[in-house]
């Protein structure tokens, strides 16, 4: 499936651009990946285990941090504590349009990064690093000639990989002041190392340090012959094989869900995730959908509320029926769009409702049609909308038999 871009901002304000690449069913998990220094989301060792991971069901959020690719902000004024902070950022805001992401993944400084970001993602099963230093500061080797003179000057330009990067002394600051080891020791998640022993940039020693600090589980793969930027295919498509692999073993439901048995013809089963306070999952036959509650009244707005989908069920059949009745008629009907809202309205204000104190529930509905129609043929579709089956149901006596099932 083509990748979803969008925006959303991080602690200061400033907006990045991300990229949401996923499954073609309901995804078992969602990641967040942590490009390089310098690097962008478009990287080709992030784009291919993106797509690998979407081939298994793994779905994957990746961004431009701040002042770099199609994010704002000046790259300037960035520190790895900034990156640490657009990370949760992001993860917040994949908890409000999805569901929170339970697997972190970080290539070179990226992956020191999500060490330092998991503890404020609780959510989080399971942390890859790629390539990762087991020090922070260690990014400053790149530009070691020029170290004196920002420590002297201020700021420096520095030439990365045949792009001019504007380097500052709180940046320096920063990386030194990293007590990243500490993080690694206080990790609660599962932890997979990757890393080459001939990497050029950053060397095997930082595996070794990083996996003694780290508790069980903890695990190493050698990516043999691989280069720090795990340039060939190959390599990034067999970090993506391992990863979806191994992190299954440490996810919990709802990605669990997805292999349990399809309800029976027109039977809805609906069920506690335990992600959050009120997400459920919701099997309809064969198919999976989240129900949540938004962030303000305890929820983890990872999906539409229960009023959401009495909505969607109204829009879904007054849309059908009207398209019964206009293909039936022969009716030049080319679209049906239905808008509807939910809300709760004085009694008093209903001039129809035989209701006349305390409040009711009012559905606001609104139908758009497309096509080449006279007036005559419209007022009849609007007139057929009305007898849908569900809004039918919902004005008629409505016989609701509780039982408690069998454990």
């Amino acid at each position: 499936m083509p990748g979803e871009r969008f925006d959303f901002p991080n602690a200061s304000g400033q907006t990045l651009a991300a990229l949401l690449d996923s499954p073609a069913g309901e995804p078992t998990a969602y990641a967040l990946f942590a490009h390089c220094f310098t690097c962008g989301k478009d990287i080709r060792a992030a784009k291919r285990i993106a797509d690998g991971l979407t081939a298994r069901g793994i779905a994957v959020l990746r961004f431009d941090f701040t002042g770099l690719g199609a994010s704002e902000g000046e790259f300037a004024n960035t520190t790895f504590s900034s990156n640490v902070a657009d990370l949760v950022a992001a993860a917040d805001h994949l908890r409000r349009i999805r569901r929170a992401p339970a697997i972190l993944i970080g290539h070179s400084l990226g992956g020191a990064a999500v060490l330092a970001a998991a503890a404020a993602v609780p959510e989080v099963r399971a942390v890859v690093t790629i390539g990762a230093p087991s020090d922070p500061a260690h990014v400053t080797g790149l530009f070691k000639d020029h170290v004196a003179a920002i420590r002297e000057h201020g700021e420096v330009d520095v030439v990365l990989a045949g792009r001019s990067f504007r380097i500052r002394r709180e940046f320096l600051d920063d990386v030194a002041e990293q007590m990243l080891a500490d993080k690694v020791k206080a990790l609660r998640a599962s932890l997979l190392i990757f890393h080459s022993p001939t990497d050029q940039i950053v060397g095997i020693e930082s595996a070794s340090r990083i996996f003694l600090a780290a508790r069980h589980p903890k695990s190493f793969v050698s990516l043999a012959d691989a280069d720090h930027l795990l340039s060939r295919r190959s390599d990034s498509t067999y970090v993506a094989d391992v990863i979806a692999a191994w992190a299954e073993r440490y996810l919990d439901a709802p990605a669990a869900a997805a292999v349990e048995p399809e309800s029976a013809a027109g039977t809805v089963v609906v069920s506690e995730t335990r992600h959050g306070r009120f997400q459920q999952q919701i099997t309809v036959g064969r198919h999976r959908l989240i129900a949540d509650e938004p962030v303000a009244v305890g929820g983890l707005d990872t999906g539409p509320g229960p009023y959401d989908f009495l909505l969607a069920g109204l829009g879904a059949c007054t849309s059908m029926t009207m398209r019964l009745y206009a293909d039936h008629k022969g009716l030049a009907l080319d679209r049906v769009s239905v808008t509807l809202r939910h809300d709760k309205i004085h009694a008093a204000d209903c001039a129809d409702c035989e209701t006349r104190e305390g409040k009711i529930d009012r559905i606001e509905r609104s139908i758009r049609i497309e096509g080449p129609l006279g007036d005559s043929d419209r007022a009849k579709l609007m007139a057929i909308a009305d007898k849908c089956p569900v809004h039918r149901t919902l004005l008629g006596e409505i016989d609701i038999v509780t039982t408690v099932a069998e454990t």
